[in-house]
C-alpha cells in the first residue's frame, strides 16, 4: 500500500511503487516494478520535489493533499521533466494554481513543449548555485546535465543536509514499505537493478554525445 511517509517533523514522502508496468520507457524490463520519488516540505512557505507518473496518480494527489492538510503549496521545484518527475504536472497546477515552478530555463521550455500551459509569469528560473529559502530551510540548486536529460538539477537543503537527486542514484524496483538505506540490504536485493539503470542511462549519453559529434 502507498502512502505518505514522515521523514523529518517538516518533511515527508509522497511518492508510491507501480508494479504493473512491464517495461520503463516501453524499453528496459521491471519484474520488481519501480517507484516514483517525491517529496513535500512544510516550512513557512510550502515546497514539493517533482510529481509522479500518472500511473500512481490517484496515490500520489491523495498523498499530496492529505499533506498539505489544506496549506496552500508555494513552490514545486522540478528537478527533471520525463514524465516519471512531471507527468502530474497539471493535474497540481489545477488545485494549486498560483503554485511557483522552480525550474532551470531548459526546463522551463520543455515543459510547453510537452503541456499546453500557459504558465511563463509562474516559472521561477534557477541556475547553478541558486538558492531558495523557505523559512528555516534553503534550498541550493546544483546543475547536473546529462543525469540523465541536459535539463536537470538537484537541490541540497542545507538543514537536514539532504540532496534530492533526481536520477542521479536511481535504480529500478518498487519500494515494500522501506525508504531508507539501512532498511533494505541493498547488495542483496538492489545491486543487479542498479547496475541495469545505470548501464541503460550511461547508453542513452553516449549515444547522446555520438549522435551530436
Amino acid at each position: 500500500m502507498n502512502i505518505a511517509r514522515q521523514i523529518k517533523s517538516d518533511l515527508w514522502f509522497i511518492g508510491a511503487s507501480d508494479r504493473r508496468l512491464a517495461q520503463f520507457e516501453n524499453m528496459m524490463p521491471i519484474p520488481r516494478g519501480v517507484s516514483y520519488n517525491s517529496y513535500i516540505l512544510l516550512d513557512e512557505k510550502t515546497v514539493m520535489l517533482d510529481t509522479a507518473d500518472n500511473a500512481v496518480g490517484a496515490q500520489f494527489l491523495e498523498n499530496m493533499e492529505a499533506v498539505l492538510n489544506g496549506r496552500p503549496l508555494d513552490y514545486m521545484i522540478i528537478q527533471h521533466v520525463e514524465p516519471d518527475h512531471l507527468a502530474l504536472l497539471k493535474e497540481v497546477l489545477l488545485r494549486y494554481p498560483q503554485v511557483k515552478v522552480v525550474c532551470s530555463m531548459m526546463a522551463s521550455r520543455l515543459m510547453k513543449q510537452f503541456f499546453d500551459l500557459d504558465i511563463d509569469s509562474q516559472f521561477q528560473i534557477v541556475k547553478e548555485g541558486d538558492t531558495l529559502c523557505t523559512g528555516r530551510h534553503t534550498f541550493t540548486f546544483v546543475t547536473a546535465q546529462m543525469v540523465h536529460w541536459p535539463e536537470v538539477i538537484v537541490s541540497y537543503e542545507s538543514e537536514y543536509k539532504i540532496l534530492f537527486s533526481a536520477d542521479a542514484f536511481g535504480t529500478f524496483g518498487a519500494l515494500n514499505g522501506n525508504l531508507y538505506a539501512d532498511e533494505v540490504n541493498f547488495d542483496r536485493d538492489w545491486l543487479d537493478d542498479a547496475r541495469r539503470y545505470y548501464y541503460q542511462y550511461c547508453r542513452q549519453i553516449w549515444r547522446a554525445g555520438t549522435s551530436s559529434a
